[in-house]
């Protein structure tokens, strides 16, 4: 009897932190910052729908530092500022954003 109620709770265990981790993915984002340098573009195969990748450095509301890789299915305006939104698994979405946009301490970094 204590057998299968240590695989019961277990299980339920199991389940619990299943769902925190696949919520913490989809919920967990981080917004960073960086500006279009064409000159760290690397061009991917023909075969994949994404064409472009960059390799970038970003920066966080508080001026943190990270590189950051994301791919593109065009290249990108040379000097353009970019919001990413990052995911634990990498970056999730980007948009172009004005200079007016950017935190105090990114627009220090990126300039």
């Amino acid at each position: 009897m204590k057998g299968k109620l240590f695989v019961v709770v277990g299980t339920i265990c199991f389940i619990i932190c299943c769902f925190i981790g696949l919520y913490r993915l989809e919920n967990c984002n981080a917004i960073y910052y960086t500006k279009i340098d064409n000159k760290k573009i690397k061009e991917l195969s023909e075969a994949d729908d994404m064409k472009f990748e960059y390799n970038l450095p970003c920066y966080n509301k508080s001026g943190r530092r990270k590189r950051l890789k994301f791919k593109t299915k065009r290249e990108l305006r040379e000097g353009a500022y970019l919001l990413l939104e990052v995911r634990p698994l990498g970056v999730y979405s980007w948009k172009e954003v004005g200079e007016g946009e950017l935190p105090q301490k990114v627009k220090r970094k990126l300039k």
